[in-house]
């Protein structure tokens, strides 16, 4: 079982920035992936980025590309998603999550979650 906290979330105007993170418990295994997902009142939850454990490479929704940044950093297992350039519409809950490779990664059908974080952008 993998446990995951994520942290860094909190109030920010429009075009500020914000880092969150996300810790496992447990080294994660070399053929997971770890994502981002956010969820906005009365909304879906929407695919953020992920990037795969093994070779780091990442992949973006559209409209977060360009303004938000994901890394791991290995030896501590956690990941980091750097968000520039805030937007009001941003404003979500943001949840970390964790699986295989061989899922369907855009949608929220991830192993293990945390427990979100609030990401609030005012105008």
């Amino acid at each position: 079982q993998v446990h995951l906290v994520e942290s860094g979330g909190g109030l920010v105007q429009a075009g500020g920035s914000l880092r969150l993170s996300c810790a496992a418990s447990e080294p994660t295994f070399s053929s997971y992936v770890m994502a981002w997902f956010r969820q906005a009142p009365g909304k879906e939850r929407d695919f953020v980025a992920l990037i795969r454990w093994s070779g780091g490479s990442t992949y973006y929704a559209d409209s977060v590309k360009g303004r938000f940044t994901l890394s791991r950093d290995n030896a501590k297992n956690t990941v980091h998603l750097q968000m520039n350039n805030l937007k009001p519409e941003d404003t979500a809950v943001y949840y970390c999550a964790a699986g295989p490779t061989s899922g369907r990664l855009l949608l929220p059908e991830y192993d293990y979650w945390g427990q979100g974080t609030q990401v609030t952008v005012s105008s």
